[in-house]
């Protein structure tokens, strides 16, 4: 099924080289993210890695996918808690000296506020949402500025819910719409340093995060018979995606949203 992880090695291998190459990887919840794909494929093609955890409760979860990866950086980091994401910027600052590419692949929006109508959405559910799923990734993009002298990748992690109403996506579309705009305007503002910002847009698959959301089994099964292949991305072709997009190999393409859900984008 999709988005259930395959064992580590299998699939196609990563067609870029990644060695040399250092990244950060926020969202990973258990071996099934989207986060935990990419890092898979991100070690795989020899990049090293720093990863972040939520909480304690969450660490054991991330540090079973980190581990054996040979992360070198395991940290805490809740963005919602003053001072731990830069705390996170901090270290790898004090380890590395320098970030090559990131991924942002966290969102979150209050269980009353997500499985409502956008038009009965609490100020508060909204604005932590915002916060949490879209200011976060423009506050990345700053600290990480700095860490990217030679130039580097930013990527987020969006949903075809921002520019088309999915049923049960609710409040999470005007969300994730604002985080693809903000991709758009901070790849024009760091491009001039040769830093590249782009979203990966996968279909639906099925994560911790995406069991959020009311009614997904439909929405999944739904998603699958109208793609034209009639078979969802799984979390390894999502990271296959993002490590071109942290490779060299991808050096001139930058401000994009990019869909790997099996060509469902087609479809009206």
């Amino acid at each position: 099924m999709a988005g259930d992880a395959r064992p580590m090695g299998a699939g196609t291998p990563p067609v870029v080289d990644l060695r040399g190459k250092r990244g950060l990887i926020l969202g990973i919840a258990n071996q099934q993210s989207i986060a935990a794909g990419c890092a898979r494929i991100f070690a795989q093609a020899g990049a090293e890695l720093a990863v972040t955890y939520l909480n304690d409760k969450a660490e054991p979860f991330v540090r079973a996918v980190a581990e054996p990866l040979g992360a070198a950086l395991i940290l805490p980091c809740d963005v919602r808690a003053p001072g731990q994401l830069e705390a996170v910027f901090a270290r790898i600052t004090a380890s590395w000296g320098r970030l090559d590419f990131l991924l942002h692949a966290i969102a979150f929006a209050p269980r009353e506020d997500l499985h409502g109508r956008v038009t009965d959405c609490s100020a508060a559910g909204f604005t932590v949402a915002m916060d949490v799923s879209c200011h976060s990734f423009i506050r990345m993009a700053h600290l990480a500025e700095p860490l990217m002298p030679a130039g580097g990748a930013l990527l987020a992690v969006s949903f075809y819910g921002s520019e088309r109403v999915v049923e049960h996506y609710n409040l999470m579309g005007p969300v994730k719409a604002a985080l693809e705009s903000s991709v758009r305007y901070i790849a024009a503002e760091l491009g001039p340093k040769g830093i590249r910002v782009n979203a990966l847009s996968p279909g639906p698959i099925r994560t911790r995060a995406a069991s959020g959301i009311d009614r997904f089994d439909e929405l999944m099964a739904r998603a699958a018979a109208e793609a034209p292949e009639h078979h969802l991305a799984e979390i390894e072709d999502v990271g296959n995606l993002a490590a071109f997009l942290a490779s060299d190999a991808a050096r001139r393409i930058t401000g994009t949203i990019i869909p790997v859900d099996g060509g469902q984008h087609l479809m009206a």
